[in-house]
């Protein structure tokens, strides 16, 4: 596509974030092949020359100045291609560029993503206060990573018992085995401890 629309920013867009995302494909998995979340994943094993090329192609098609959506995920990616680890990224720059995502795209999964980062950035609590005014969008009602997204913040926010709720409504979600055997793993940690006094 690029070689028959060069000049489209756009199409532009979609190759940066293509680069941006498939660089981190060797760090998504463990050894065993079990799944691995952002926050797990060794960067080391994310491609830099892959992230070196999209960023640069990034650059220059933002240059342009005329920005559409696959931009601005591109950007997000970008953000995330720079940080050393989960913790040092810069989690308030990707909330101002789910902020401009949504105003070209405004949909419940956008928001949802844009919950997700104010929960890095803000704490999971204001995570959870976003999550909850999309909680009617019909949408996200059997909408897996809403499930996956609330229970990560609820474990976060020292909440098992909720977070336990949500990791089994998004288990029966699931009908991927890597991603059912993760959240089994978030359901055992979260489980009420059984054991009496």
């Amino acid at each position: 596509m690029q070689v028959l629309l060069p000049d489209e920013p756009e199409i532009q867009g979609l190759l940066a974030l293509m680069l941006l995302h498939d660089e981190r494909r060797p760090a998504r998995r463990d050894l065993s092949g079990e799944l691995l979340t952002l926050e797990m994943q060794d960067r080391r094993l994310w491609e830099r020359t892959q992230i070196n090329r999209g960023q640069t192609l990034l650059v220059s098609v933002l240059a342009r100045g005329s920005v559409r959506p696959y931009q601005v995920q591109a950007a997000i990616s970008a953000v995330h291609g720079d940080a050393p680890d989960c913790a040092r990224t810069n989690w308030g720059e990707i909330c101002l560029h789910y902020a401009k995502l949504y105003d070209l795209q405004p949909s419940p999964i956008v928001a949802l993503n844009a919950a997700v980062a104010r929960s890095f950035a803000e704490g999971p609590t204001a995570g959870l206060t976003a999550l909850d005014a999309l909680a009617g969008a019909e949408t996200l009602t059997d909408y897996q990573p809403f499930h996956m997204a609330r229970a990560d913040m609820l474990r976060r926010a020292g909440d098992r018992a909720g977070a336990h709720a949500d990791y089994q409504t998004a288990y029966g979600l699931s009908e991927n085995i890597s991603e059912r055997r993760f959240i089994a793993s978030r359901i055992s940690e979260t489980a009420p401890n059984t054991n009496t006094a």
